[in-house]
């Protein structure tokens, strides 16, 4: 678990912009003055012109660049010419960069959010040093080590560096809390904090499981077969895998989860490249949910390991995709430590689907335009009507059952459902695209965390908690204040939706995502279609 918060807005019905945006900007400036015209004849047929070129721009350029500056530099105009996957990465953030596919890292052990310029915990991680030191969700973090650290403009990454450190070690922490006057002192000791690829494994109802995988790493194929026997004893038939948001990680994790859905000896990806020959890899008869009826949920966030196992249940006549087309990544990367510590992280292959589909979008006309594909995808329409998608009759793959599927830019799914269904809706879309829903729960939460005192576990949120009319009065009135006002079209037929977001948020605050996603999934489009689909 990550010590920043994520806030998970993607999963709203909200119009946004890019996220994967990698801020990388291709082109040499070709205009200039040239003092002299230098021309130099080298002979030596196997002279190194890189290292020419660094040298003598080390010699004679107007500024001063140290050799280690030049060297990633080089490295770095060289890779992102390449694709836009193999990445040269630093050793200050090799560690960073890593953490998320580990499985853990060491700190702390909180989720903070920065508010009103105050680093506000969110959650303590549940057995990790903040909360056996008493920490509580809604605490103000005010002094780290004696310095101040409110309303000083800190940033999320500052906040990270100061939090985490190695197993051992210890932070000292000044934390102001409501209705106490003075500020509290918790000497916290640093310890490895796990970090889960689930999200969420609950039972719908009686017959359907659901499982929200947000990433793929080192811990995940242990995780999800724990999720799958524990929903299995539970009565589990039926089963909605949620892959909506989860850019990828280990491919050997997504294999290791598709395998738990397909029969012994099934295709389930295929890895190719100039120097790598074709490596096959096949499901066993180890899987745990061979026989569970099964939908998919993906969306144009979906990428890399999560098309792999979208690409291996429809290619096999599996189970159901529904959602919007994934993201389109169909390259393999190795990582290579380099001896200073900084890393390579080169794309070594194409992946293929069972029907032998790519699925790598073009990425010919560069990185921006690459980066930039979702935005093109929004003003297209395509996240509204599946109608502007075309596929060349070149990228036509038929599964053993005949269904017609394409390569060449994300895997498009079985049952399309468009980004906003909620038409005449608009007070319930302003209030949610312009976060005050999310706000309000999470004020509100704070300032009455006692009166929820009551409430043991998530279980009992849910099913005893409602919003009164006064709260909704109350919201009305802040939204308001915040530019959506009761004469807003659609106001009386959005309240029911706005009343299951404002307890999902404040479920989330109180009980993290055990309370969230049950509650909030009740206005989700895509997985009603999907209840819909395994109720048939």
């Amino acid at each position: 678990m990550n010590e920043n918060i994520n806030k998970r807005q993607k999963y709203l019905p909200i119009l946004f912009s890019l996220i994967l945006i990698a801020g990388i900007f291709l082109g040499i400036l070709l205009s200039g003055t040239l003092q002299n015209n230098k021309i130099l004849n080298f002979k030596n047929q196997d002279y190194n012109k890189v290292n020419d070129v660094i040298s003598l721009v080390s010699r004679n350029y107007v500024d001063t660049l140290s050799d280690d500056k030049l060297q990633e530099k080089a490295i770095t105009g060289l890779l992102e010419n390449l694709d836009p996957h193999s990445v040269y990465i630093p050793n200050e953030v090799v560690e960073e960069t890593n953490e998320p596919l580990m499985g853990n890292f060491e700190g702390i052990g909180v989720q903070f959010r920065i508010i009103n310029d105050t680093i506000m915990v969110v959650n303590p991680v549940s057995g990790g040093p903040s909360e056996k030191m008493g920490i509580r969700a809604g605490d103000r973090i005010v002094k780290v080590d004696g310095k101040k650290v409110a309303g000083i403009g800190i940033k999320d990454t500052e906040v990270l560096k100061k939090l985490k450190g190695k197993k051992g070690s210890t932070v000292n922490v000044s934390i102001y809390r409501r209705g106490i006057s003075h500020l509290l002192e918790f000497p916290i000791v640093r310890d490895v904090i796990p970090t889960y690829s689930i999200d969420i494994s609950y039972m719908v109802d009686k017959q359907t499981g659901y499982i929200k995988l947000s990433k793929f790493s080192a811990t995940t194929n242990k995780e999800f077969a724990h999720a799958l026997v524990q929903l299995n004893q539970q009565g589990m038939k039926k089963l909605i895998l949620d892959l909506r948001g989860n850019g990828g990680g280990f491919l050997q994790a997504a294999i290791d989860v598709a395998d738990q859905f397909l029969p012994d000896n099934k295709l389930i990806v295929y890895t190719e490249g100039k120097n790598r020959p074709k490596e096959y890899a096949f499901a066993t008869n180890n899987g745990i949910a061979e026989s569970k009826a099964l939908v998919v949920l993906i969306d144009e966030l979906s990428a890399s390991a999560s098309e792999i196992i979208a690409g291996a249940i429809q290619d096999n006549d599996r189970g159901t995709i529904i959602g919007r087309r994934s993201f389109g990544k169909g390259l393999v990367q190795e990582q290579y430590k380099l001896s200073d510590g900084s890393a390579l992280r080169l794309t070594i292959a194409r992946y293929h689907t069972p029907t032998g589909r790519c699925i790598q979008k073009s990425y010919q006309h560069g990185m921006f335009e690459y980066m930039n594909d979702l935005n093109h995808r929004y003003e297209n329409g395509e996240f509204e009507n599946p109608d502007s998608i075309k596929f060349a009759d070149s990228l036509k793959f038929k599964t053993p059952k005949g269904k017609i599927v394409y390569g060449g830019g994300g895997i498009m799914p079985d049952i399309y459902v468009p980004l906003h269904a909620d038409k005449g809706l608009d007070y319930y879309n302003q209030v949610a695209n312009k976060g005050l829903t999310y706000q309000f729960a999470f004020d509100y939460t704070d300032k009455n965390r006692k009166s929820f005192a009551v409430y043991k576990n998530a279980d009992e949120f849910i099913e005893k908690y409602t919003i009164s009319n006064a709260l909704l009065t109350e919201f009305t009135e802040y939204a308001a204040k915040n530019g959506v006002s009761k004469i807003t079209n659609g106001y009386a037929a959005s309240l029911d939706k706005v009343k299951l977001l404002l307890k999902a948020f404040i479920g989330r605050s109180l009980f993290d995502d055990k309370a969230f996603y049950p509650i909030y999934l009740k206005t989700d489009n895509a997985f009603e279609k999907a209840l819909e689909v395994l109720n048939k």
